[in-house]
Order: structure tokens, then sequence, then C-alpha cells
């Protein structure tokens, strides 16, 4: 298969990187640490890689400093507004957050000779791959949830870091282009204003990433049920042509997987999107039973590919926290790791986009933010703490009550934040007013600024039979606000709601221990 034969036109590339791990220590006294504590060090660090699913944190045993030198630093968030971060469950345990995204661009000589036009070259690249990945807090599990390219949603407004340049909201306008408007932190706001959730890290791998990494270790298995041949008369599809059944692919063959449009499922970005589920957890099958990676050259070929290709955000800028997060990340068995995608459905506007799925998107949204496995195995655990500062009397605590009702696909109820102001005046709390600031909220929450009214927010919230993990701290507010969210557009109660312990069919779950999984072919792409 040659370099040319992995087309332009298809546009998708998911770059995963491996990654390696440093040790790094030297034993008291003045030998250096001797080949037989180097080997079992280089084992265990090759066992763990497969712990991040798309490989992107990477460090070596050997180079420590120049593996540093190799990773590419970005700012977090761009956005102008805060989600609060996880709130420890009842054992003081956090969940974790991280955004792993694969850009398109094609501004070094090898990203342009594995795919894309001349013309690509210096234009801001663009986030054809984002995968949410949730750890839970007791690490029992991991949820990868994926978004389509082509979904058309809001990007917030965001602001460059190296020159300053503001970017207004814009929407709806595809996904992909959040990378454009900054950087991989504008991606991150897109996700965090998405979702509600916090995101702790990103992780961004550019196109010749995967490339690398399936060569250092030596292939990844990937299936399909029929011979498929990714290619059209008029020059679309990847070029991927492979015979029914398993094949293990390495090198431009496992991008041009990865990149595959035309040829899986219905021809659409969903489809690509499975096929890159498979490829990784199938990649973290391979790597955890990968005998060569034990081989310290091989090591050193998989560590300098993956923090070449890695761009991160600055609190993860280093070889010992990317050793760190990868020991956090190493306590999720295979079996417990859950890729889905985000549900979509046609955009009216246009059928060749996607919006989110109403109803769908937000039930797998919801698991995430309150911690439930993909899997279906959600133990019963309290998720609720009380806060330890005490309320004040409620006809002391000063409410400000928003109308967050409104979302992508409905307007807001008129005047709901006043009729909810009436409703807490009517339980004593009568420093209740209305907030016009603009809010939207896919959930109903009450925000505190500090751990001093933290007490006061946990009243209100209890007033209103809200639960008490959506009452968050916040910069965003001066006082006590409680923001209506769209689960409550109307009516005097809140409405109890049983979070869901398994995602929708449409969220279209494969398990990481799923080996026998094969990618149907789409019709007219066989041979």
């Amino acid at each position: 298969m040659t370099v040319s034969s992995v087309r332009a036109e298809e546009e998708t590339p998911a770059r995963p990187a491996g990654n390696g791990r440093h040790g790094g220590r030297r034993r008291r006294g003045k030998e250096p640490d001797g080949p037989r504590r180097g080997m079992r060090i280089l084992r265990w660090t090759a066992a763990s890689l497969a712990v991040l699913v798309l490989g992107t944190a990477g460090a070596g045993y050997l180079y420590y400093e120049h593996l540093n030198g190799n990773i590419k630093k970005a700012k977090l968030d761009l956005g102008d507004s805060s989600i609060p971060e996880s709130k420890p469950n009842a054992d003081g345990q956090t969940p974790m957050n991280i955004l792993l995204i694969g850009s398109d661009s094609r501004n070094s000589a090898k990203d342009l000779a594995l795919g894309g036009s001349k013309a690509d070259v210096g234009r801001p690249p663009l986030a054809d791959v984002q995968m949410l990945l949730h750890v839970s807090a007791d690490r029992s599990n991991m949820s990868v949830v994926s978004l389509p390219r082509d979904t058309m949603i809001t990007i917030p407004k965001c602001t460059d870091p190296d020159n300053g340049h503001v970017f207004q909201q814009v929407g709806p306008i595809m996904a992909n282009e959040s990378l454009a408007r900054g950087g991989p932190g504008c991606t991150v706001a897109t996700w965090q204003q998405l979702a509600k959730v916090h995101i702790d890290h990103f992780m961004m791998v550019d196109f010749s990433g995967v490339v690398d990494m399936a060569d250092a270790i030596g292939g990844v298995p990937v299936c399909v049920r029929q011979n498929v041949w990714s290619h059209t008369s008029d020059g679309h599809g990847s070029g991927l042509k492979l015979r029914a059944g398993t094949t293990p692919v390495k090198g431009e063959q496992a991008l041009q997987w990865l990149r595959t449009r035309y040829g899986f499922e219905d021809g659409t970005d969903i489809g690509r999107t499975h096929a890159q589920h498979m490829y990784m957890t199938s990649m973290v099958r391979q790597l955890r039973k990968n005998a060569r990676l034990g081989n310290p050259t091989e090591m050193r070929k998989l560590a300098e590919a993956a923090t070449n290709a890695l761009t991160v955000d600055e609190s993860l800028g280093t070889i010992k926290k990317l050793y760190d997060l990868t020991t956090e990340l190493q306590k999720v068995p295979t079996k417990r790791i859950t890729m889905s995608t985000l549900p979509v459905v046609e955009w009216p506007q246009d059928t060749a986009r996607r919006m989110l799925a109403p109803g769908d998107a937000d039930q797998v949204l919801s698991m995430i933010r309150d911690d439930v496995p993909m899997d279906g195995r959600a133990a019963k655990h309290k998720t609720e703490q009380k806060s330890k500062d005490p309320a004040a009397p409620d006809d002391a605590i000063a409410v400000q009550v928003r109308n967050g009702t409104g979302s992508d696909t409905a307007a807001p109820t008129p005047q709901r934040a006043g009729a909810v102001a009436q409703l807490l005046q009517g339980q004593g709390f009568t420093q209740a007013v209305k907030d016009g600031t603009a809010a939207s909220e896919a959930e109903t929450v009450v925000q505190y600024p500090g751990a001093d009214l933290e007490g006061d927010a946990q009243a209100v919230a209890k007033a209103l039979g809200i639960p008490l993990n959506h009452v968050h701290r916040s910069t965003d507010v001066s006082g006590v606000t409680l923001v209506v969210g769209a689960d409550w557009r109307t009516g005097d109660t809140y409405p109890k709601k049983q979070t869901p312990d398994k995602p929708p069919a449409s969220a279209a779950i494969l398990a990481g221990d799923k080996d026998d999984a094969c990618m149907p072919v789409q019709k007219g792409f066989t041979w």
C-alpha cells in the first residue's frame, strides 16, 4: 500500500499515539539501576500503555529530559465561563474527565504525505476526532464518548492565547471547527458547555502519530465482515483494502482504517467512529499482551513517537505528570472500558449533517455527569455530601434565580425564573429574586461562589427537592444562584429523575474486552 493511496478526500484521521513510562529513579548508592530492574520497569510500563485507550500519554524509561522537550503544551480552557470541578463522592473519591483530540493538521511534510492537499498547509487544523474519556471516581471503569465531526453544535466565545483575538460564540456549526478558534482549549470549552462537566485535561495527537504508533507495536488486529475497498470512481475513499476477517494493520494501513468513511456501515461519519472504537479497544488488548514492548529499543521508538505527536494542557506537560496520570488510569481493567458514540440524528437543514439526538444524547451525558458506568454495572453508592458549613436562616439567604430552560432545540420557557423565585419565597426564602442574566443548563443547578455559602446553597436545593450533586461552586456567580434548567421547564415541583443505569441503544456501546467485533461493509464497496 503506497502513501498516495491514502486519499485526501477522506477527511477525518484518528490518531492514537502510544505512550511509554518513565521510571526515572536510581537506587540508593553509586550504581545506576541494573539491566534486570530496567527490564522489569519496561515490562510494567508496556502493560500500562494500554490504559489511556488512545495511547496518548507518553514517556519512556530513558531520555527523560529529551522526551520532556518533545511534548507540546497549550492552555486548557479558552472559554470565559467556568464549569466547577467534579465533586468527591461520599468516600472522598473524585472522577476525572480527559478530552482526547485528533487534529487533521497538515502543517508538516510527514502529515501532508499521509493525506491532504498542499492547499491545506498553514490553515488552522480541525478537531476531526473528539472523545471524552470519563474515569470513574473509584477508578473501577472508564467511559469513552465520541462526538461525530459533522455534528452541528454551538461553539462558545474563545480567546486565542497567542494573539488575544476573540472568537465570538457561533452556531450551529460543525463540531470540528472548535480547534480552529484558538486551539485545543476552545475544543475543551465547547465540550464543557455541551456536556456540563469540568474537563481536567486534554491530549491532542497529530496526523502522523497513528502511523508510528501502529508500527511500534507491530500492528493492530481489525476485522471486517466482507472484503472491503474504500474507493469510489470519483476519487473518494481512504484506499483501505482488506479481505474479510481479521487483519493486523500497521503504518499507513492503520491510518486508512481510522479514516475510512466510504465503505463502513452506511458511509457516514457515524460508522467511522465505530471503526475507531474497534481499533482502539483492539490496540488496548494488543498493548497489554505485546511482549516486544519489553524490548528497550522498541520502547524508545514508542516513546519518541508518542511524545513527538503529543500536545497536552499546561498542567500535564511533563513526563512525571503523564506518568502519574497513567498510574491512575492503570487501575481500570480492560473489560470495564466502554466505548460509545454520542447519539445524533439528521440535521433538518442539511441531511449530510447531524445534531444531538433529543433525549438520548442527554441520557449519555447525564451518566457522565452522575458518574454512572456505561457498561450497566453501576454500584449503589452515595454521591452526595452534606456541607459542613451551617446554613443561614431561610429568610436571610439571598437567592438569584435565572432562566436556563432554553436549549439548541427549544426556546426558554417565558417568565420561568420569576415563577421559581415565587416558589422559593413561598417556602420562606423571602430574598429570592429573578435574575435576568442569560443562561442555559440541561439540568437545574444551584451555584455558590465560596465555601462560606455552600450550606446556604444546599438549603435552597433541599427546599426544592434538587439533588445535592446539582449544587456546585462556581466563579461565575457572586452569591447563591439557582439556574432553572431544561429538565424543569414547567410545574411547581422539581421532577424526580431516575439516573439511567445503562445508555440508550443509539450510543452503540463497545466493551473494551470484546475481541470478536467486525465492521459491517457498505454496499458497493466490496471486491
